[in-house]
């Protein structure tokens, strides 16, 4: 299981939006220039984040993102599972994997299924204010 550059910098961005004020929208060209992420990158990173209900958008001159919810709410678990393709221990517990015929045989399989929910608890446990404050 690896976080991608894509899960690391959604955190980066859900991170910067939970740094401005609550009510303002945030351009993208502000976002790139304090994150140093390039503009395509960050492009092709916010509908993920948007589709999920992480953050709201509004089109022009004061438009931008802000987060949809507030950063007590939003769990770092949550912004990488949204963003990731695959974020999972193994490839036979990934959603809509159709299964492996060995399951019932593998006697590693309750191993994976254990890391897997506990990497899940413990990023459900970490928030945007856990980060924002220090408190992790």
């Amino acid at each position: 299981m690896m976080i991608s550059t894509r899960g690391r910098y959604a955190l980066k961005i859900m991170l910067d939006l939970a740094k401005q004020a609550e009510e303002e929208f945030v351009s993208l060209k502000e976002i790139c220039e304090r994150q140093g992420i390039s503009v395509k990158y960050l492009e092709s990173i916010m509908p993920a984040l948007y589709k999920s209900g992480l953050i709201e958008s509004r089109r022009g001159k004061t438009g931008g993102y802000r987060l949809a919810k507030k950063p007590e709410d939003c769990s770092a678990f949550e912004i990488i599972r949204n963003v990731e393709i695959d974020f999972y221990p193994v490839s036979c517990l990934s959603e809509g994997a159709s299964g492996c015929e060995k399951a019932s045989e593998c006697l590693t399989l309750p191993m994976w299924v254990k890391l897997d929910e506990i990497v899940e608890g413990y990023l459900k446990g970490i928030t945007l204010k856990d980060l924002l404050e220090g408190n992790v």
